[in-house]
């Protein structure tokens, strides 16, 4: 489900709460060492985002925020602001000619430049946090 969240919306981060969790607090934040990507250019996305997408030559933006149970892709139009929520559960991440974030049906691909390198860090730590609450759910077959 993706939103529009240029201007504060109640109705989203109610929605974005329940499905994700509560944003990290600060001091947590810092301990973690962030929370949110730096900014990527977007290479490519799927058919149900072209929507979302500049349709003239710009450069198109986005970015990603943690959540105890999830991430936020916020995709970036002029001077709007969409943002995807994604499960943890649902969300696939593929290393191609870029890094992609696939769930529900669609993807963000980011192009594989400096501001991708940039993000390393955060992209291992994102995928971590992925393996992390994935556990929960292994099942065990040594009985």
């Amino acid at each position: 489900m993706i939103y529009n969240t240029t201007h504060n919306n109640k109705e989203a981060d109610a929605i974005f709460e329940d499905l994700l969790g509560r944003k990290t607090p600060f001091l947590r934040s810092i301990k973690l060492g962030g929370t949110g990507s730096k900014r990527m250019i977007i290479d490519e996305v799927g058919n149900g985002f072209k929507k979302y997408m500049n349709t003239v030559s710009d450069i198109n933006y986005g970015n990603i925020e943690l959540r105890p149970k999830g991430i936020l892709v916020h995709i970036n139009k002029g001077l709007k602001t969409f943002s995807w929520a994604i499960p943890f559960y649902q969300l696939h991440t593929y290393k191609t000619s870029g890094f992609s974030i696939h769930a529900q049906g669609n993807f963000v691909r980011f192009k594989n430049n400096k501001l991708l390198k940039e993000n390393k860090k955060f992209i291992a730590k994102l995928i971590d946090l992925k393996i992390e609450f994935d556990k929960q759910f292994d099942f065990d077959f040594t009985h």
